[in-house]
């Protein structure tokens, strides 16, 4: 049983350690604060450098790789089926070997949505005709990207080089 004299004090231990923990919160709030005013406020910058160009330079300076022609037109095949590696759990490359996906057999060029007897998903219709080296490389890179709602569950090929292998690989599928 506890008597009035042990809850008093119990609770004035919580009491006391919750208001040493907000005051030292509030010591360390003020001497390490590097925002502005408050809390919500931004803090204004205490001066500027000046660079020639401005911020268009940051824009004009974007990194940019070689174009998708240049790295298909130096594609290794080879490369490409081992990057088909990560598609063949729910990809067949037999003509009407439907799985998971559609057969990949002749995919390029071949026109979005038109394997008879697979039921596609999300707007793959809607954004592109044909399955173009361009419309796989987008597809690829980051399907719920390029057709939202799609059901593929593969997150995407981040590296273009690996891509343009991919892609050259299955235009060998014919």
């Amino acid at each position: 049983m506890f008597d009035t004299m042990t809850m008093t004090k119990t609770l004035g231990a919580l009491c006391g350690s919750l208001l040493i923990l907000l005051l030292g919160a509030w010591v360390a709030e003020s001497l390490y604060h590097v925002g502005g005013k408050g809390h919500g406020d931004h803090a204004e910058q205490a001066y500027v450098i000046e660079v020639e160009g401005g911020d268009d330079a940051g824009a004009a300076e974007e990194e940019t790789g070689p174009t998708l022609e240049e790295l298909l037109a130096a594609a290794d095949v080879a490369k490409g089926a081992k990057a088909f590696s990560k598609c063949k759990a729910c990809h067949k490359l037999e003509d009407g070997a439907n799985a998971t996906g559609p057969h990949l057999f002749g995919v390029v060029n071949r026109a979005v949505g038109s394997v008879d007897g697979f039921g596609y998903s999300g707007n793959l219709v809607a954004v592109a005709d044909t399955w173009s080296p361009e419309n796989l490389d987008a597809f690829i890179e980051n399907p719920k990207k390029f057709a939202p709602g799609t059901k593929m569950s593969f997150s995407g090929m981040k590296k273009p080089v690996d891509r343009a292998n991919l892609i050259a690989y299955l235009e060998t599928i014919q």
